[in-house]
């Protein structure tokens, strides 16, 4: 077991202890290291000025990943290699073809942002060697600029030649890197210092085992994994742990792949599979979840966010729990004694509230795929379409009988403590014709479901007419497909 971290920050070995294990990556690069070209503006991983490439070890080489540095903690990233944007050159001095190229599309101003831009794009390009004009415009919604606006920057992206881009791999050959990181992967770090008059406590385990033996023993400490709200409560002085049991090393909670059984197809993910590699596998299975996900924060965000963090957090409006319940999805919660399955249609008991005993993990998540002639969609309403939280969300599922609702699952977000299955509307629903009538009079049963709040995202009444509104939506939309 060490008391350390040990990574690599633009080829340099970092070995960290002590306090500074508890750092967020922003201000350690800043305040110890005096890389400063890495900005800190929000502290909220929403507007993209502190973005820094992670590299994780890949098949003899690091796969490197933009992400968001105000919100990723020091004790997530061991066994990886960060390069920030002073990283980026080559030693000759001279300003990489992305720097150029954005002082000649007049993509840079006032310049606070461009750093974060400019680490973006290169991020964009380690992915895609040719990014469409619509990949630029995706690929760059995690960074904010009041300035020139987009279209310079999209432009200076597009005049690219990305083939003379050095990559990362290139400029920084990974395998004396990885040799290094290698031979300290299979240890656990535990980490301990005085805090404001107290003990503060880190476990990183690195196998699933280690982790449940910890939290059996210590069922409060505060469990990290992707840490895309976690580290927003961390910076805003809302929480304060004693104790963190960071997953980043369990690799048995990685990884998401179709199984098929008796009962039909399903995507079973490991609660700490990340958002990226979600919407990789429900492009071709599950296109309505893709287009969901695709809007799901930002690429920094989708980079590290977790479905496991999505689901524990138990957000009234988390954009992945209206599928998960229409789907029925089942959630596999483990404790060092046993393993249990739950419905995730009866997880929920409250705001914030939910069945998850003291010293239990969620481990794993099942989603049945939909059949081919079942009919779904899913639906998302906020106030702009990228980087936003949902006002109001719905999933619809139908199975249709010779012109009727065989079975219908229903669940709205954003109006009420939870994301709620509306069975009254669910059972009108069964045997009544598949018309817009039909629809028109379910709308009615909805607002009786549920009990929307006024805030600054819109009124209670909006949320009821966008209630009454999906239905109808749903039944004209598929009619159109049909035809």
């Amino acid at each position: 077991m060490r008391d350390h971290l040990l990574l690599y920050i633009n080829g340099r070995r970092q070995k960290v202890s002590g306090s500074e294990a508890f750092f967020s990556l922003s201000d350690f690069l800043r305040s110890r290291l005096a890389l400063c070209g890495t900005k800190v503006v929000c502290s909220e991983g929403d507007c993209g000025s502190c973005t820094v490439l992670i590299g994780r070890p890949g098949n003899g080489r690091f796969d490197y990943r933009p992400v968001d540095s105000c919100i990723q903690w020091m004790f997530q990233l061991d066994g990886t290699h960060i390069v920030t944007v002073e990283g980026l050159v080559d030693g000759s001095g001279e300003l990489t073809p992305i720097q150029e190229t954005m002082i000649q599309c007049h993509g840079s101003q006032c310049g606070f942002c461009t750093p974060g831009f400019v680490v973006a794009m290169t991020g964009l390009l380690e992915e895609n060697e040719s990014p469409s004009k619509e990949a630029w415009r995706l690929g760059l919604t995690g960074n904010l600029c009041r300035c020139t606006g987009y279209v310079s920057i999209v432009e200076a992206g597009r005049s690219l030649n990305s083939t003379a881009i050095t990559r990362l791999n290139d400029l920084y050959p990974a395998e004396a890197m990885l040799g290094d990181l290698r031979a300290a992967a299979d240890e656990s770090v535990q980490i301990q210092v005085h805090h404001n008059s107290r003990v503060r406590r880190l476990f990183s385990p690195t196998s699933l085992d280690d982790a449940l033996a910890m939290l059996r023993n210590y069922p409060t400490a505060k469990v990290v994994a992707g840490a895309t709200d976690v580290g927003v409560q961390l910076n805003k002085g809302i929480i304060d742990p004693e104790l963190i049991l960071d997953l980043n090393r369990v690799n048995e909670l990685m990884g998401a792949a179709i199984e098929s059984s008796a009962s039909g197809d399903a995507i079973v993910a490991g609660a700490r599979t990340s958002w990226t590699e979600l919407e990789s596998i429900a492009r071709d299975r599950l296109p309505e979840f893709q287009q969901i996900v695709a809007i799901f924060g930002s690429p920094q965000i989708r980079h590290v966010g977790t479905i496991g963090g999505n689901i524990i957090n138990a957000s009234p409006i988390a954009d992945s729990l209206p599928l998960l319940m229409i789907m029925e999805a089942e959630l596999e919660l483990a404790n060092a004694t046993c393993v249990r399955t739950v419905p995730i249609t009866s997880f929920y008991r409250g705001y914030k509230q939910f069945d998850l005993r003291p010293g239990e993990l969620l481990t794993r998540v099942r989603i049945p795929l939909p059949k081919p002639e079942d009919l779904t969609q899913l639906v998302k309403v906020s106030r702009r379409r990228d980087l936003d939280i949902s006002t109001f969300t719905a999933a619809i599922w139908m199975r249709i009988d010779d012109g009727k609702i065989a079975d219908a699952r229903i669940a709205i977000g954003g109006c009420g403590p939870t994301v709620l299955r509306v069975a009254q509307t669910e059972e009108f629903l069964r045997g009544q014709p598949f018309d817009e009538a039909t629809m028109h009079a379910a709308g009615d049963v909805v607002v009786g479901e549920i009990s929307p709040i006024s805030d600054v995202r819109g009124s209670a009444d909006f949320r009821y007419q966008l209630a009454r509104n999906v239905l109808v939506k749903f039944y004209l939309e598929q009619s159109l497909a049909a035809v």
